[in-house]
């Protein structure tokens, strides 16, 4: 399952404890802003992760899960970044 994770944390050391959770899940693709191919299990270990780091009261965190259809539909344009740890097709 493809999820799309967007965060605005309002505190510096929170930001890069999220940055870095984030990082060992997904692939930035904006500065707050992460595509992650993860198994519902794999999804729930992540979200409850992130949830120990920040402040419910100051911070916001979204996830966007989206269906194998939708993905195949997905546009993008610009420059492309790509992991060792995703495999990314052009076409």
């Amino acid at each position: 399952m493809l999820s799309l994770v967007a965060y605005d944390i309002t505190e510096p050391r929170r930001l890069a404890r999220v940055a870095r959770v984030c990082e060992d899940y997904g692939v930035r693709v904006q500065y707050s802003v992460f595509e992650c191919q993860l198994d519902e299990d794999e999804f729930t270990d992540f979200w409850l992760e992130l949830l120990e780091v920040i402040d419910e009261k100051e911070d916001r965190l979204v996830a966007y899960k989206i269906d194998a259809r939708s993905a195949k539909e997905t546009l993008t344009a610009g420059t492309m970044v790509c992991s060792e740890r995703v495999v990314c097709y052009l076409v």
